[in-house]
């Protein structure tokens, strides 16, 4: 069968983790034929040992250094682009939605992060491909701040909001409803173990490692679910799987690598774009399962810290600018392209740091130039 699905792995150190991955999918009779595995690593790491893990596993894939990468933005004739995807950032998850993108094959995206791994009980790939074609009832959830916590079900018992949850949204009131669901376009996939947060609720939680101590388990789940329309929520990028249509709102936000030294809002910005983008177009975010398994690795909290400071107040706000944008769209990349002209001439001087909206909103719509580059040129296969 022709690989049909682009897996996209950023990973430094702990790309063994697929090999997990890969006898899930065994177990559960998943077509492994189906994945075409994309590394995305750097020019320090070992990418013979990565080849060769694909290679002893049966799986088709490839793997992407910074030189790599910068060979195949040369080769598809978009190297003017090629500051679109920050570099020695976790949003080079942003090459795998490109590499998507000229590859016509692949219909559907997974992201996953090296520090995860599959629940054995869980049918890891067929599980978000269900949830993909899932029509039906589903409870829906809502609050009065317009966010949903995805770790609402049991938040009286832990108290937790994942990263990048606005602070001004916290202790809303929550209501949830049974209504129809049918064009489902990502799938979000919870975590137990490690809980996604950021630095200053770990700190808050105690913990100087990186790492919250409080933790979560399968019983913290409830049922699957979708945030109602004109609710946002995170969408964390280390368990999702998508659907190609999705790319062109689907950015992975330039973070790290700017003059303001903003990170780690690259997968929380891109989840509330396309959050909007899906209520505009009456499709949907699936959240809940299949869970996996987050063992962040110890690191100083105070670096995390570092990293998100420069961007806190402006996340407090993001979400504001994109709400209303593109109502009148009928695509993903006008609802996409309306947001960043949003940000781009927007007046933004109050916040601290709130040029980097305007740098992101040029990035954005270099993103969709990108793009429209290369669809203008013939389909490539993969491994090509």
């Amino acid at each position: 069968m022709t690989a049909d699905i682009c897996v996209v792995v950023p990973t430094i150190r702990e790309y063994d983790c697929m090999r997990s991955y890969f006898e899930n999918a065994r177990e559960h009779g998943f077509d492994l034929s189906r994945l075409h595995v994309v590394l995305v690593t750097e020019d320090f790491c070992d990418t013979d040992e990565m080849e060769a893990m694909l290679a002893e596993e049966g799986v088709s894939g490839e793997v992407f250094d910074g030189s790599r990468r910068s060979e195949w933005y040369e080769d598809h004739g978009v190297t003017e682009f090629e500051h679109v995807v920050p570099a020695a950032s976790h949003a080079e998850t942003s090459f795998g939605l490109l590499y998507m993108w000229a590859n016509p094959q692949f219909e559907y995206g997974f992201f996953i992060d090296d520090d995860t791994l599959p629940h054995p009980e869980d049918d890891f790939f067929g599980g978000h491909m269900k949830n993909l074609a899932y029509e039906g009832e589903i409870e829906t959830v809502s609050s009065d701040e317009q966010w949903v916590n995805v770790l609402y079900d049991d938040v009286d018992e832990h108290g937790l909001y994942p990263r990048g949850y606005p602070y001004s949204a916290m202790d809303e009131t929550v209501e949830t409803e049974r209504a129809e669901v049918g064009d489902v376009v990502a799938s979000q996939g919870l975590w137990t173990n490690v809980p996604d947060l950021d630095a200053v609720r770990i700190l808050m939680d105690g913990d100087l490692q990186g790492q919250a101590q409080t933790r979560t388990e399968r019983d913290d789940f409830g049922e699957d679910f979708v945030a109602a329309e004109g609710n946002y929520l995170t969408v964390c990028s280390m368990n999702l799987a998508f659907e190609r249509e999705v790319i062109p709102a689907f950015y992975q936000f330039p973070m790290d690598d700017n003059p303001w030294d903003v990170g780690r809002f690259d997968d929380i910005w891109s989840g509330v774009v396309l959050k909007r983008a899906c209520d505009v177009l009456g499709t949907q975010i699936y959240n809940g399962g299949p869970l996996c398994e987050h063992n962040k690795a110890p690191r100083s909290t105070f670096d995390d810290l570092h990293n998100e400071v420069a961007g806190l107040e402006l996340n407090e706000h993001f979400w504001e600018v994109v709400d209303g944008a593109g109502e009148d769209a009928d695509s993903y990349a006008g609802v996409f392209e309306a947001v960043a002209e949003a940000l781009a001439t927007g007046e933004f001087d109050e916040y601290q740091n709130g040029e980097f909206f305007q740098y992101c909103g040029e990035y954005m719509l270099d993103w969709l130039d990108c793009l429209d580059a290369i669809e203008r040129r013939a389909p490539a296969t993969a491994g090509d």
